[in-house]
């Protein structure tokens, strides 16, 4: 597992040299790059947006759990799961990569397959594309088709939904990490080591086509019919010119409903833009250009995915309503009003005339 014959397999990607020269100067390449500048400062971010990444997270999921929200939006609390676990492995991994350990033997290898590899980074993320797409249909499903949603969608399937999410996240990346990842002369070379260039080529295509195009195309299908159905409700309920508490009520679902869209509308809007820069990167990689995993430009658009994970949970703080009410309540100054002082005069004005007051 870490001999040099492996080195063969190596793409043209991670080394300008010939297949025949690469077990002699493909560490040589990367230790002496110029882009190791741009890597340390690069590791140094990625751990900075782990950090602000975990704490807000978790700041999100205690809010979902306070506002009882996370048992009736088990997939969007399970958005936040998967956020708050990408955070803390970017923390980890990118941790380890700043001590620049060399790998050797078993426990080299295992370091390298799970974590320095990024392994546990993608499980997660991969996670968490497929459960965004989850929400995507099941708020499309209780939108446009409501009747059918309430009296077929039961929680078994959202649960089974969610397993579905981890799992596919997990063997994917497992699967890809340990046919593509080798330790060679100490350095993890994670995902970069294929049995040909057509194969990585094809991968690349597929991985581009299934978890950005169909994803996005998912997105805009679910979400505009999403729109147009909330918009036909609204206008069937302006129609009602009695305001009775059935309308009362109607209204304030309709309120809570369009605000959850809302908010899964920008998440996912946000993913996209977010995404597409590494996603374009790395198709560009796999079809044999002329790019490497130590150009500036990979850090950059790298760096532009991880950053989804950290500021994600600030949309949520901001548009979500029941995580936005439990967060202002944290606020020291918004816990307990001050009453005003007028008021509090008047108060005490009555009290001592009631008191001064002869009795009959």
């Amino acid at each position: 597992m870490t001999d040099g014959d492996s080195v063969e397999h190596l793409p043209v990607v991670m080394t300008t040299e010939t297949v025949d020269d690469v077990s002699e100067t493909t560490a040589a390449n990367v230790a002496t790059s110029s882009s190791r500048g741009t890597e340390f400062y690069f590791q140094c971010a990625v751990v900075v947006i782990g950090v602000v990444g975990t704490a807000a997270n978790a700041l999100i999921l205690y809010a979902l759990v306070a506002s009882k929200e996370h048992k009736k939006h088990v997939l969007i609390f399970n958005q936040n799961v998967t956020d708050l676990f990408s955070c803390f492995f970017l923390i980890i991994t990118y941790a380890l990569k700043l001590c620049n350990i060399h790998l050797t033997g078993s426990g080299g290898y295992w370091l390298c397959m799970l974590i320095v590899s990024e392994n546990f980074i993608w499980c997660v993320a991969l996670a968490s594309k497929a459960n965004l797409v989850l929400i995507t249909i099941e708020r499309y499903l209780k939108v446009v088709y409501t009747n059918w949603s309430k009296t077929k969608l039961r929680k078994w399937m959202i649960y089974s939904a969610m397993a579905f999410a981890w799992i596919s996240g997990i063997v994917h990346s497992l699967a890809l990490a340990f046919t593509t990842s080798d330790v060679i002369d100490g350095v993890c070379y994670g995902y970069a080591i294929w049995n040909s260039l057509k194969s990585q080529m094809i991968y690349g295509i597929w991985y581009f086509s299934s978890f950005y195009i169909l994803i996005l195309i998912i997105f805009i299908f679910c979400y505009w019919r999403i729109l147009i159905a909330i918009r036909r409700q609204a206008k069937v309920m302006a129609g009602h010119s009695t305001a009775g508490p059935s309308t009362a009520a109607k209204a304030k679902a309709h309120k809570i409903q369009s605000n959850i869209i809302k908010t899964m509308i920008l998440v996912s809007a946000f993913y996209a833009v977010t995404d597409m820069p590494i996603q374009v990167y790395y198709l560009l990689l796999c079809i044999h250009a002329n790019l490497t995993l130590l150009e500036s430009g990979y850090y950059a658009t790298l760096f532009i995915s991880f950053f989804y994970f950290c500021a994600n949970p600030f949309i949520y703080a901001t548009k979500f309503d029941p995580v936005k009410r439990i967060l202002l309540r944290l606020i020291p100054c918004k816990k307990t009003p001050v009453q005003p002082i007028e008021s509090i005069e008047a108060t005490m004005s009555r009290m001592t005339a009631a008191r001064t007051a002869p009795h009959k």
